[in-house]
Formats: C-alpha cells, structure tokens, sequence
C-alpha cells in the first residue's frame, strides 16, 4: 500500500498556470508567488481539519507577514516566492485574517472575498498597474463569480491573467453548463486582446 503524497505547494493546478501563462515575464513571479499563496491557505483551511490546527498555521503565516522579508526563515520555498511581495505584505496578511475569520468565524467568507479583492488591487500596484477600480471590478468577478454582470472592463497586459481567472471561475460557477470550445476561444481572445 502506497503512502499518500503531501500537496505539492511550489507548483499551481492548472487553471492557475493557465492564467499565469498569459502574464509578461515582468510580471510573474509576483502573480506566482500570490497563486501559490492563496492554494497553501485554502489547503491549511480546507474542511474537516482542527480548527486549532488550522489557526496555529495561519497564525505562524501572520507573524511572517507582520516582519520584512529580510527577517524571514529559509527554508520555507513559498517565503522565498513571496520577498516579491514584500512592500505589499499586509495584503496577503489580510487573506490569512480572512481564512481565519471563514473558518472561526460566521462571517459567510465575506471577510475572505474582501481579502482576496484587495489582494488583487495590491498586485495590480506592484507590477505598475494604475487601474485600480477596474482591477477590483475584475477581481470581484473571480472572488464573487454568481454576482458577475456584463462584460468586464479591459485589463492591462501585467493583470491580464486576472481575466482569465474570471472566465474560469464563471465557468466553474455554472457547474457545467458551459462549452469547452467557447471557454478556450473566450480565454484566447482575452489572453490576446484582453477582453
């Protein structure tokens, strides 16, 4: 009998590397970084583990992001994708207070789906993007997919895989009313065009 495998947390599902995919080079060790991110917390929070235990963990994560990256551990690869995103720190401070208020909390998530916007706008800053609210607008979308109206605005080329995410995460949000050939044509023509 086999022994089960632990994630592996230093490389992305695929949807993730798809998204990545359509990022510059510029730009993607900073979205990497927070992909990566975002799947050790949901892994850390995911149902049936000790709520305890989930929060030692998340609490180890918030005492990283509370110090400079200078001061934080080797050893640890995710800390080291993460340096990128030393200047923004506290954003992704705020998604482990989300996952900690979803998991003891009974706030519906609504704390982690402001997190996770506000996560995005902050990547957005760091990679030189001034389009703020159209980069909450997008991110809403992704967060938020069953509230998603209209077309969504045009995004720039270092955010462009934030579009990407949105196509997927509608496309998950119809629990399979979809066309795969559609999705691909959609993600091509935003991956090109950006919208």
């Amino acid at each position: 009998m086999s022994q089960p495998t632990s994630p592996d947390y230093t490389t992305l599902d695929a949807p993730a590397r798809l998204a990545l995919a359509y990022a510059p080079a510029h730009a993607r060790p900073a979205w990497e970084a927070l992909l990566l991110f975002e799947r050790r917390l949901a892994d850390t929070a995911r149902p049936g583990r000790d709520p305890m235990m989930i929060q030692l963990r998340l609490a180890w994560w918030r005492d990283r992001l509370g110090e400079p990256a200078s001061a934080w551990p080797k050893g640890e690869p995710l800390l080291a994708r993460l340096t990128v995103w030393d200047s923004a720190r506290g954003a992704l401070e705020e998604i482990v207070n989300g996952w900690e208020a979803s998991v003891v909390g009974d706030d519906g998530g609504v704390e982690l789906a402001s997190a996770r916007i506000a996560a995005y706008v902050a990547l957005g800053r760091l990679l030189d993007v001034s389009a703020d609210a159209a980069v909450r607008t997008v991110a809403s979308d992704v967060v938020r997919p069953e509230t998603a109206q209209g077309p969504a605005p045009r995004l720039p080329r270092p955010m462009r895989p934030l579009s990407i995410l949105r196509v997927l995460s509608m496309r998950e949000a119809r629990h399979g009313r979809h066309s795969p050939v559609l999705d691909i044509l959609r993600i091509l023509r935003i991956g090109v065009l950006g919208r």
